[in-house]
């Protein structure tokens, strides 16, 4: 069922939303000069895939977590997409693809160790991960393992159509502020 929805949601947002897609991806090849940013990332039973954002910081930064990125590399265009979550939306590609869901543990970098070792004690990564999910409208981010990998299983346990829809509401109203930068 979740599958369904995450399908047809992705697919009517990309349909209705090209014309904000477009817009932005013009406005970032001014700001950073490559405005799409791919990343390789752990997804379902630890398969590599391709997370695909919109770059909100410089070209040069770092691949790490984001809570260890530094603020000074956040562009103007990029804290506005981060406020609004705007940054995400190219991540429904990924969930049209099946390589991710709207609603699931956010996934991390290979290079995450702790993280990794966390969610493997839980089987997190049992399911695909997500764009946003009960971790991320509390505000907990990737900078403390153990209590993420903890609250994904949570979610993961208990996660209905009614959760799912209240999630992506929550997401999209402004609650979470995602993963910190510092």
């Amino acid at each position: 069922m979740i599958r369904i929805l995450d399908f047809l949601a992705a697919f009517f947002g990309l349909l209705f939303l090209w014309p904000v897609l477009l817009i932005v991806t013009i406005i970032g090849l001014f700001d950073t000069g490559s405005p799409v940013f791919i990343q390789e990332r752990v997804g379902r039973n630890k398969k590599s895939f391709n997370l695909i954002k919109f770059r909100t910081m410089s070209v040069e930064t770092k691949s790490v977590a984001s809570h260890l990125a530094n603020n000074a590399s956040i562009t103007k265009l990029g804290s506005f997409l981060r406020k609004t979550k705007i940054d995400e939306l190219p991540q429904l590609i990924n969930v049209l693809k099946g390589e991710m869901s709207l609603v699931g543990p956010r996934p991390n970098l290979f290079n995450q160790e702790e993280l990794i070792k966390e969610r493997d004690a839980l089987r997190v990564y049992d399911v695909l991960p997500g764009v946003t999910g009960l971790a991320q409208v509390q505000n907990i981010d990737m900078s403390t393992p153990a209590l993420l990998a903890k609250t994904d299983r949570k979610m993961i346990d208990t996660l209905t159509v009614k959760s799912y829809f209240k999630y992506i509401l929550m997401t999209a109203t402004g609650s979470g502020s995602g993963d910190a930068v510092k």
